[in-house]
């Protein structure tokens, strides 16, 4: 009877969890009942499957509200009813429309309206009538609509918890307070499952409501095929035979071309992938990645295929990935084999501005009915949740700010408030908060993907199914993942700057030519790698020159290791003194030995995982990948996962392998499995870190300009311009004559860009070059004003930025120019001036600009000086003892530095004490490292961007020197003339 059922996916109404919302059915002994989510069909799948291994009859349906008042609730009649719906929600979702007072005439659903004397309906259209509205029914003349009239008993909570719990939800989704929620804005507080069989006796005056409803469920049902799906487009070209053909004939092309003639190992390794994949039917997913790189290829774009898809031989010979899976001896199984549940996984990086070209190119390519964005579903956490909770409580925000600083937990343990506050939180912690989109999921279906979801309209403008990763897994979707990342867009820009600046064409996907490069791998073993992707945060170059990292291989494995699960299993350090010396490791158990020579008996990789299951636990591999995928969040039931931890302690027992043995084998894979990537996937970002190497190496100039103008990556900007110097350019202010919205380059001379300057507008940033290249340089000040009806306040900030010095003038001479130009107050002018209007011309004082001055203006305006370094405002001479290069002959003692704040990183220690790494640069430009701990660091706090005065101790860490900081302050730095 139960025809308007919500679950929490009804967003910020709605509080019961699938899972719950059966359960609770069930215990009622309900047999049938109909889900129907506030404007969305997020939970309907997963609904149908809980039902059915629950034993009750799922329906489908949707309540479609505007504006928060219900419409109507539309119920699917059978799948085909379904997609009617969640094809009309869509249809208002991407044109932006407003839902109409009535729906089209459906074929294959039910209407329900809520409950009006007299309305006019349709065949397929009823009314609902709550208990509580049976009483309008009195002395009415009903017999024309009886046949219409169906019982309307909303389900939106369980229990009196529960309903506070929607009032709170309420509150929250109008950002109202509690106590100002009226009542049209919240369910009933009757709208719950009713004890069995009361239902009956509220509507047993009206039996023929009674079976109106249960003819309306009966005629339900959803007819969606049972058991796991693969609902991904199933053929390519169209025929499955032809796939299979296609799909070899491109791969043996590919094998020629990536192996040469007459390679066996390679031929016997593709034609076993072929078959794997042929029989498990991925011939077309691999088609269709195929078809996008060869169109993103086509239009010049640069990609990397990474994730577990690398692993595959077939996908190297298409090009897909440029890992090579023979040379590493990657695992196949671990992307493809026949006991996987999980689907395969391509990721393919593109550089940020275009991956949307691409994602375009597959909606036409196979069609929007067809095509759609992953969503994903953003969840109430930890202590944003109480900052709501006190919002609505209406609390004042220092009260709120105490409650969610955990310091403060304790204190407030005595506070009713904060006891009720807490209450509330653990009741909204992880329920669904809104509806996202994933980072690039893309799904290509057979049927059109309406006959699972509606879809929304995100801001990024293309359609987007309103479930995330897992759902689709569940209901039978295999993604492709279309992905953007900064350090593509330093590539290919570096490549355009370097045929533009000093035209000459190069090829950087010359890897393996790149891996023997002995310049490079110098540079890699340095650790001199700012602005190359994936090797240049401070952990990752101090772990580059412990290793000293002079090849492909070490660095594939650095890039897994560097991941925190290793870093704090304490087994990088273990790695790191096995690289070293190889003949004196001990391998916890021979089975470590036998499966993981090539990294000393450490897990590196998510393989190495999988292969202790199986050979250390005798764990099949489908059940050890599930284990592995676990540890990483990717799997959703926590009971079955810890079966298979009994499983792999079983299985361990069982192989007789010794108890304290398994422990510490179970320790090291716990602790590393949920951070690990798979060699496949770090080979990919060792490939691009080479590319990335190359043109720093020998194209230092463009390279360092494109990381730039790519918004650049882990560090501050203004370190990149430091970087910029150091590879010899001339770094220029921004200059209104040169420079463009980015930095502009020529020869060895670079224009800071627009983009840089705080407070300018960006459609100043783009008007000035415009105009420069329509009309010519700009003559002067006032030739500038003119063509370009400058504001005065946007012209102000560009005077002080110098970037018109050009004229000649100096800074407070143009100050002067300006505002007898443009006035004292800020004109706001529509157009350019048309006529040249004669200015009087007075006697100035001569006036005085210093360099210190323009350091000031810059570190205002740019975030850093130029003209000066941080170390020349430093009201001291002292520039501290030793300098950086001289580090490693004070091992062992104390000194004195002083260094340039680059950044700093918080961790945890075992004990849950808090330390601190710092990165800064000495006076002549050098990096160097400091360790600062719990003892110390809260006496000594870093304070932000600057220079400081270290006393530390010189220690050193397999061959790479760090600062033990003792005591740490920042230097003042000289007072701004203008201010004093």
């Amino acid at each position: 009877m139960y025809l308007n059922v919500h679950s929490h996916y009804s967003l910020r109404y709605g509080t019961i969890a699938v899972p719950k919302l059966i359960e609770a059915a069930a215990a009622k002994g309900i047999t049938q009942m109909v889900l129907t989510d506030l404007n969305n069909s997020t939970g309907v799948m997963e609904f149908w499957r809980a039902c059915n291994a629950a034993g009750i009859k799922p329906i489908g349906g949707l309540e479609f509200r505007r504006n928060k008042k219900l419409l109507y609730i539309g119920i699917a009649r059978n799948k085909e009813g379904m997609k009617e719906l969640n094809d009309f929600l869509t249809f208002h979702n991407l044109k932006q429309q407003e839902l109409p007072d009535q729906p089209p005439v459906f074929k294959n659903c039910f209407i329900i309206y809520p409950y009006v004397y007299g309305k006019i309906l349709r065949e397929n259209e009823f009314m609902g009538i709550r208990f509580d509205e049976l009483h309008q029914l009195y002395e009415k003349e009903i017999k024309d609509f009886a046949a219409k009239l169906v019982i309307l008993q909303p389900v939106v909570f369980l229990d009196k918890i529960g309903y506070r719990l929607h009032e709170y939800l309420r509150s929250v989704d109008l950002n109202t307070l509690l106590t100002k929620t009226s009542t049209a804005d919240k369910c009933s507080p009757s709208d719950t499952f009713l004890p069995p069989g009361e239902l009956e006796t509220r509507f047993s005056k009206y039996p023929f409501i009674l079976e109106n409803t249960r003819q309306l469920l009966d005629g339900c049902v959803m007819d969606y095929e049972q058991g796991k799906q693969k609902l991904n487009r199933k053929t390519f070209t169209g025929s499955m035979s032809r796939d299979k053909e296609l799909l070899e004939e491109l791969a043996m092309k590919g094998l020629a071309e990536r192996y040469g003639e007459g390679h066996e190992k390679a031929l016997e390794k593709v034609k076993y992938e072929l078959k794997i994949i042929h029989d498990l039917n991925f011939c077309a997913y691999f088609l269709i990645t195929w078809d996008i790189i060869q169109y993103s290829v086509s239009q010049g774009y640069y990609h990397v295929g990474r994730g577990s898809g690398a692993n595959s031989t077939v996908a190297y010979c298409l090009r897909i990935t440029d890992v090579d899976p023979l040379e590493l001896d990657l695992y196949f199984d671990r992307f493809l084999n026949a006991q996987r549940t999980s689907p395969p996984d391509f990721d393919i990086d593109y550089s940020w501005d275009e991956r949307e070209n691409v994602q375009q190119y597959i909606f036409e390519k196979y069609g929007a009915a067809h095509t759609a964005l992953l969503g994903t579903m953003s969840t109430f956490k930890d202590r944003s949740v109480i900052r709501e909770i006190g919002k609505v409580m209406g609390l004042p925000k220092a009260e709120i700010d105490s409650f969610t600083d955990r310091t403060q937990d304790l204190a407030n343990q005595g506070n009713p408030t904060f006891k009720k506050i807490m209450a509330v939180a653990e009741l909204m912690n992880s329920m669904p908060n809104q509806r996202s989109i994933h980072a690039g999921g893309v799904l290509i279906s057979e049927e059109p993907i309406t006959y699972y979801t509606a879809l929304d309209l995100p801001p990024k403008g293309m359609a987007t199914v309103q479930w995330d990763m897992y759902e689709a897994e569940l209901i039978g979707y295999d993604k492709y993942d279309i992905l953007s990342q900064r350090g593509i867009g330093h590539i290919k820009e570096a490549v355009r700057l370097v045929e533009q600046n000093l035209g000459l064409k190069i090829d950087v996907h010359q890897v393996k030519k790149f891996m023997k490069d002995p310049a490079l791998n110098a540079r890699l073993q340095s650790g001199n790698t700012i602005g190359c992707f994936y090797i240049e945060s401070p952990a990752m170059r101090q772990l580059l020159a412990k290793l000293k990292c002079d090849n492909y291989l070490t660095l594939v494995a650095a890039s897994s290791i560097i991941r925190p699960g290793v870093a704090q299993s304490g087994m990088m350090k273990t790695y790191i003194q096995n690289h070293h010396q190889p003949e004196t490791v001990n391998y916890l158990h021979p089975v470590m030995k036998e499966q993981m020579q090539e990294t000393y008996g450490v897990m590196v990789y998510q393989e190495d995982v999988i292969k202790v299951c199986i050979h250390y636990a005798g764990m099949n591999s489908s059940d050890a990948d599930i284990l592995r995928r676990g540890m990483s969040g990717k799997y959703r039931s926590r009971m079955e996962f810890d079966k298979l931890i009994d499983k792999f302690f079983a299985g361990a027992s069982k192989l007789g392998r010794e108890e304290v043995t398994t422990k510490e084998v179970w320790r090291q894979v716990s602790s590393f499995a949920g951070y690990s990537f798979s060699k496949a996937h770090s080979a990919s970002f060792a490939v691009e870190s080479y590319q990335s190497l190359f043109l720093k190496t020998y194209y230092p100039i463009e390279f360092m300009v494109a990381v730039l103008n790519n918004y650049g990556g882990f560090y501050s900007r203004w370190l990149y311009v430091h970087e910029l110097r150091k590879a010899g350019a001339r770094v220029h202010l921004p200059c209104v004559n040169k420079s463009t919205p980015v930095v502009s380059l020529s020869g060895a001379d670079a224009y800071l860009g627009f983009i840089g300057i705080l407070g300018l507008t960006l459609k100043l940033m783009e008007q000035i070059p415009e105009e420069r290249h329509r009309n010519g340089d700009y003559l002067d000040l006032t030739d500038f004003v003119k063509r370009t009806a400058i504001s005065l306040d946007q012209a102000i900030i560009l005077i002080r930025t110098g970037a018109l010095r050009f004229t000649g003038r100096s800074k407070k001479e143009l100050l002067w120019d300006v505002h007898s130009l443009l006035g004292s107050k800020v004109k706001v002018q529509n157009h350019a001036q048309l006529f040249e209007a004669e200015h009087k011309h007075y006697q100035l004082p001569e006036f005085v600009n210093t360099t210190l001055e323009d350091a000031y203006h810059e570190l205002e305006l740019l975030g850093f000086p130029l003209s000066l370094s941080s170390f020349d405002l430093l009201q001291t001479d002292y520039r501290g003892h030793p300098q950086t290069n001289d580090l490693f002959s004070y091992v062992g003692q104390i000194v004195k530095m002083v260094g340039l704040y680059v950044c700093e990183k918080t961790v945890h220690t075992k004990n849950n004490k808090k330390m601190w790494f710092g990165t800064f640069l000495d006076a002549e430009g050098n990096f160097f490292d400091t360790t600062h701990f719990s003892s110390s660091t809260p006496s000594y706090p870093f304070r932000g961007a600057g220079c400081y005065l270290i006393l530390g101790k010189v220690v050193e860490d397999f061959g790479y020197p760090s600062v033990e900081v003792i005591k740490f302050a920042k230097l003042p730095i000289v007072g701004n003339p203008v201010l004093e």
